[in-house]
């Protein structure tokens, strides 16, 4: 049998198990990528899917294919890697789509929208709805092509200097908030400000900020945030399952042999279950350390976020009027968020809420 031919009919998984993999290695050229990452070296568990990405595709490609991982502002800025990737400054980036929202803001819909999927339900859309299909369509737009590389799971809502019993306590608040959540945080009076994780802590510290999220609680207690700000809210209705984004240029991508594409997606898919499952397991006993340092645990009230809710359903409307690719790439996730709740209403929530009640 042809060796093109018993890839094709066998597969990467049982090119391995057959023991081919050396002879289809062999076969490839040496490729060298540079990823540059959105977060900082000390938040591990995003900063190290990047170079769980790496460590797998050279294992898997025999060291022929090796990508060189670099933390936020060592090759470019932390929110700069879509300009580098389209300048060819880097073969690849691990970063959020919000944090783009400025050149359009249907990139937001590719990582989480306030009151949109949560991780399971992202996942679900971009795997087996339209939601890979739909966002590859958008960035082919800006030469990337992305591979899902991560969820948080639900955000905290982050560290307030004050308590927020009212929407009139938002007003005037300078919140670090990250990319098109910003959006909808003005509507309600906040001024929104985009700084990158390395500079949230000192911004804080000084008060020029008043508020801010990162993602949860092993990040946040990871940046110290709690030294400075003493309420801790929840939940984080803008980001209830955002999607962490492997970008590749197209360019570097279609160089690419079609083994060492696969190699690639199979190692992004691992990255992209890894991160959830880190996030799952470390954050219960990160917020316990968090409350033995006296830290507030606040919930936001129900007035400030229906009237979030309402905010968001007006400026969704407003961006479906104007906006061709918001209203095609929203209108299949809403439709998805739709059905897919009307199932989780009458079996997943319901064994969630009865095993939260019970005493362990």
């Amino acid at each position: 049998m042809e060796r093109r031919s018993f890839l094709r009919n066998t597969g990467l998984a049982g090119v391995l198990a057959a023991g081919a993999a050396p002879a289809v290695v062999h076969a490839q050229a040496n490729v060298r990528w540079r990823l540059a990452s959105s977060f900082p070296k000390s938040l591990d568990s995003l900063y190290g899917g990047a170079e769980t990405l790496a460590k797998k595709v050279a294992d898997m490609t025999g060291g022929k294919f090796q990508i060189s991982v670099h933390a936020a502002g060592e090759l470019v800025p932390a929110l700069g890697i879509v300009d580098a990737l389209q300048n060819n400054t880097i073969e690849a980036g691990h970063t959020v789509a919000y944090y783009y929202f400025g050149k359009d803001d249907a990139w937001a819909l590719g990582a989480g929208i306030p009151f949109g999927l949560n991780s399971r339900q992202m996942t679900a859309w971009m795997y087996d709805g339209n939601g890979l299909k739909l966002m590859r369509e958008f960035y082919s737009n800006y030469n990337i092509i992305n591979f899902p590389g991560g969820n948080t799971g639900a955000q905290m809502a982050g560290w307030f200097r004050k308590e927020i019993k009212s929407v009139n306590d938002l007003k005037g608040l300078k919140f670090r908030i990250g990319g098109f959540a910003g959006r909808v945080m003005e509507r309600l009076g906040v001024v929104p400000q985009n700084l990158p994780a390395g500079e949230v802590y000192q911004a804080l510290e000084k008060g020029t900020i008043d508020a801010a999220e990162f993602v949860g609680p092993y990040d946040d207690l990871r940046l110290g945030l709690y030294k400075v700000a003493p309420n801790y809210y929840y939940p984080g209705w803008w980001e209830g399952g955002p999607q962490v984004d492997f970008y590749i240029s197209q360019k570097a991508y279609d160089s690419l042999s079609s083994e060492y594409k696969a190699v690639l997606e199979a190692a992004a898919a691992l990255v992209h279950s890894e991160i959830q499952a880190k996030y799952d397991a470390r954050n219960p006993e990160a917020l316990k350390q968090l409350v033995a340092q006296k830290v507030k645990l606040v919930s936001f009230p129900k007035s400030v976020m229906d009237q979030g809710f309402k905010v968001c359903q007006d400026l969704y409307a407003e961006l479906s009027a104007k906006n061709p690719a918001w209203k095609k790439i929203y209108g299949d996730l809403e439709k998805f968020r739709r059905d897919l709740y009307l199932w989780w209403r009458f079996n997943e929530a319901q064994y969630d809420r009865y095993m939260q009640g019970v005493k362990l």
